[in-house]
Protein backbone atom coordinates (compact mmCIF):
# COMPACT_ATOMS: atom_id res chain seq x y z
CA UNK A 1 0.00 0.00 0.00
CA UNK A 2 1.56 3.26 -1.10
CA UNK A 3 1.82 6.38 1.01
CA UNK A 4 -1.06 8.18 -0.73
CA UNK A 5 -3.27 5.06 -0.54
CA UNK A 6 -2.39 4.75 3.13
CA UNK A 7 -3.34 8.37 3.78
CA UNK A 8 -6.55 8.00 1.77
CA UNK A 9 -7.48 4.89 3.79
CA UNK A 10 -6.78 6.70 7.08
CA UNK A 11 -8.91 9.66 5.96
CA UNK A 12 -11.78 7.31 5.10
CA UNK A 13 -11.60 5.67 8.55
CA UNK A 14 -11.45 9.12 10.17
CA UNK A 15 -14.46 10.37 8.22
CA UNK A 16 -16.49 7.32 9.27
CA UNK A 17 -15.36 7.65 12.89
CA UNK A 18 -16.40 11.30 12.95
CA UNK A 19 -19.79 10.54 11.37
CA UNK A 20 -20.45 7.99 14.10
CA UNK A 21 -19.04 10.22 16.85
CA UNK A 22 -21.45 12.96 15.82
CA UNK A 23 -24.38 10.62 16.55
CA UNK A 24 -23.14 10.44 20.15
CA UNK A 25 -22.27 14.12 20.56
CA UNK A 26 -18.54 13.32 20.68
CA UNK A 27 -16.19 15.93 19.20
CA UNK A 28 -14.50 15.10 15.89
CA UNK A 29 -11.10 13.45 15.83
CA UNK A 30 -8.10 14.65 13.86
CA UNK A 31 -5.51 12.44 12.22
CA UNK A 32 -2.13 12.34 13.89
CA UNK A 33 0.84 11.56 11.66
CA UNK A 34 2.75 10.23 14.69
CA UNK A 35 -0.10 7.87 15.63
CA UNK A 36 -0.51 6.89 11.96
CA UNK A 37 3.17 5.94 11.78
CA UNK A 38 2.86 3.87 14.97
CA UNK A 39 -0.39 2.22 13.80
CA UNK A 40 1.11 1.41 10.38
CA UNK A 41 4.20 -0.08 11.97
CA UNK A 42 2.05 -2.25 14.22
CA UNK A 43 -0.24 -3.29 11.34
CA UNK A 44 2.86 -4.37 9.40
CA UNK A 45 4.02 -6.38 12.41
CA UNK A 46 0.64 -8.12 12.64
CA UNK A 47 0.65 -8.83 8.90
CA UNK A 48 4.12 -10.37 9.12
CA UNK A 49 3.04 -12.80 11.86
CA UNK A 50 -0.58 -13.08 10.67
CA UNK A 51 -1.67 -13.10 14.31
CA UNK A 52 -4.24 -10.54 15.47
CA UNK A 53 -3.38 -9.38 18.98
CA UNK A 54 -3.42 -6.05 20.78
CA UNK A 55 -0.22 -4.11 21.32
CA UNK A 56 1.54 -3.96 24.66
CA UNK A 57 0.53 -0.28 25.00
CA UNK A 58 -3.12 -1.15 24.50
CA UNK A 59 -2.96 -4.09 26.90
CA UNK A 60 -1.51 -1.77 29.55
CA UNK A 61 -4.40 0.64 28.98
CA UNK A 62 -2.21 3.50 27.79
CA UNK A 63 -4.09 3.85 24.49
CA UNK A 64 -7.30 2.83 22.81
CA UNK A 65 -6.76 0.40 19.95
CA UNK A 66 -9.15 -1.19 17.52
CA UNK A 67 -7.93 -4.01 15.29
CA UNK A 68 -9.47 -5.58 12.23
CA UNK A 69 -8.52 -8.54 10.06
CA UNK A 70 -10.07 -9.81 6.86
CA UNK A 71 -9.05 -12.30 4.21
CA UNK A 72 -9.51 -9.53 1.62
CA UNK A 73 -8.55 -5.88 1.15
CA UNK A 74 -10.82 -3.98 3.56
CA UNK A 75 -12.09 -0.48 2.89
CA UNK A 76 -11.99 2.09 5.68
CA UNK A 77 -15.78 2.24 5.70
CA UNK A 78 -16.09 -1.56 6.03
CA UNK A 79 -13.75 -1.57 9.02
CA UNK A 80 -15.43 1.36 10.78
CA UNK A 81 -18.91 -0.05 10.12
CA UNK A 82 -17.94 -3.41 11.65
CA UNK A 83 -16.54 -1.72 14.75
CA UNK A 84 -19.55 0.56 15.13
CA UNK A 85 -21.99 -2.33 14.62
CA UNK A 86 -21.28 -3.34 18.24
CA UNK A 87 -23.54 -0.43 19.27
CA UNK A 88 -26.47 -2.87 19.03
CA UNK A 89 -25.03 -4.75 22.04
CA UNK A 90 -24.28 -1.64 24.14
CA UNK A 91 -26.43 -1.09 27.21
CA UNK A 92 -26.94 2.66 27.43
CA UNK A 93 -28.80 2.19 30.73
CA UNK A 94 -25.68 0.60 32.27
CA UNK A 95 -22.76 2.25 30.48
CA UNK A 96 -19.26 0.87 30.75
CA UNK A 97 -16.71 -1.31 29.08
CA UNK A 98 -17.64 -4.72 27.74
CA UNK A 99 -15.58 -6.97 25.50
CA UNK A 100 -18.58 -7.27 23.17
CA UNK A 101 -18.76 -3.48 22.68
CA UNK A 102 -15.14 -2.39 23.09
CA UNK A 103 -14.65 -1.38 19.45
CA UNK A 104 -17.78 0.77 19.50
CA UNK A 105 -16.94 2.50 22.78
CA UNK A 106 -13.37 3.22 21.68
CA UNK A 107 -14.77 4.94 18.59
CA UNK A 108 -16.91 7.36 20.60
CA UNK A 109 -14.80 8.13 23.70
CA UNK A 110 -15.46 11.78 24.38
CA UNK A 111 -11.92 12.72 25.43
CA UNK A 112 -10.26 11.27 22.32
CA UNK A 113 -8.75 13.96 20.16
CA UNK A 114 -6.38 12.20 17.77
CA UNK A 115 -6.53 9.08 15.66
CA UNK A 116 -3.85 7.08 13.91
CA UNK A 117 -4.74 4.45 11.33
CA UNK A 118 -2.49 1.87 9.73
CA UNK A 119 -3.13 -0.94 7.28
CA UNK A 120 -0.92 -3.73 6.01
CA UNK A 121 -1.35 -6.71 3.71
CA UNK A 122 -0.02 -10.14 4.66
CA UNK A 123 1.69 -12.51 2.25
CA UNK A 124 -1.59 -14.46 1.85
CA UNK A 125 -3.48 -11.31 0.78
CA UNK A 126 -5.30 -10.81 4.08
CA UNK A 127 -5.32 -7.31 5.55
CA UNK A 128 -4.70 -6.01 9.04
CA UNK A 129 -5.92 -2.63 10.29
CA UNK A 130 -4.90 -0.82 13.45
CA UNK A 131 -6.66 2.31 14.73
CA UNK A 132 -5.05 3.94 17.74
CA UNK A 133 -6.53 6.72 19.86
CA UNK A 134 -4.99 8.64 22.69
CA UNK A 135 -7.24 9.75 25.52
CA UNK A 136 -6.76 11.12 29.01
CA UNK A 137 -8.16 7.86 30.31
CA UNK A 138 -7.92 4.64 28.35
CA UNK A 139 -11.34 3.51 29.60
CA UNK A 140 -13.07 6.83 29.10
CA UNK A 141 -16.82 7.36 29.22
CA UNK A 142 -19.06 7.89 26.26
CA UNK A 143 -20.02 11.35 25.16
Amino acid sequence: MGKSASKQFAEEVLRCHNDYRKKHQAPPLKLSSKLRTEATRYAESLASTRILKHSVESSRGSCGENLAWASYDQSGKDVADRWYDEVKHYNFDRPGFSSSTGHFTAMVWKSSKKLGVGKATASDGSSFVVASERTALARDTLA
